[in-house]
């Protein structure tokens, strides 16, 4: 596993790197002191894991989290236990408080070896998504739908429509166009929950989704769906 630590601490990325030492599996590939710093080192790095302090200058680890279009596993390390709830919300592996024990530290490694091995089989794309306090990692196959608000994006997965920092022009280029559909200036849609299509009087289509949400291909873009969709 190739992993980085960002944390604005040099003697807790030192002690990381002791306990880190006890495990020839994991490869240190670099260290970030900041989360503007975290961005540009997971995009220059592609690391597997990350070991991820939620206070630092700045910016706090979800904020970091929140910049990033995917991001690698996560092992938060902190002195402070109120933001567990909220990284278990976002799935991190594991939320290991300072003064790490060693034990407590293999017990998380051990979890990411597992939960590698089962991405392997499946490797489901996610999306991290900040909207206030609440985080959430959704597999992009589970969102049915992104609605544009302005330079906000609403998504809607399960029962939540979290608003995420993104255009619709800016996630159109990180999905695969064979699973999603921009529908409109205003939509992009979820091929695989679509239920059904009908033609509608403006020349376009209106579609009905899953959850019977109700969506319009503009005309210019209804003869494309056709052709995807062998209509």
């Amino acid at each position: 596993m190739r992993a980085l630590l960002i944390d604005d601490e040099r003697l807790a990325r030192a002690e990381l790197r002791r306990l880190l030492a006890a495990h020839p599996e994991v490869e240190i590939i670099g260290e970030a002191v900041n989360a503007a710093d975290g961005v540009q080192q997971i995009l220059a790095l592609k690391p597997d894991l990350i070991f991820l302090d939620v206070q630092m200058p700045g910016g706090s680890g979800f904020d970091m989290l929140a910049a990033l279009d995917e991001a690698p596993e996560v092992i938060f390390t902190t002195a402070f236990d109120q933001y567990a709830l909220q990284a278990f919300e976002v799935n991190a592996l594991d939320y290991l408080q300072k003064p790490i024990q060693a034990a407590r530290m293999a017990a998380a490694l051990q979890r990411c070896a597992m939960r590698q091995h089962a991405a392997a089989l499946v490797a489901p794309k996610k999306l991290f998504i900040k909207d206030g306090e609440r985080c959430w990692f959704v597999a992009l196959q589970d969102i049915r739908l992104f609605e544009s608000e302005g330079n906000y994006a609403r998504v809607h997965f399960g029962q939540y429509q979290p608003l995420m920092l993104r255009s619709l022009n800016q996630l159109e280029e990180k999905l695969d166009p064979q699973h999603f559909f921009r529908a409109s200036r205003r939509h992009i849609v979820n091929l695989s929950f679509i239920e059904q299509a009908r033609a509608n009087e403006s020349g376009g289509l209106d579609l009905t989704l899953r959850d019977s949400l109700q969506v319009e291909v503009s005309r210019r873009r209804a003869s494309q769906f056709k052709a995807l969709t062998n209509l």
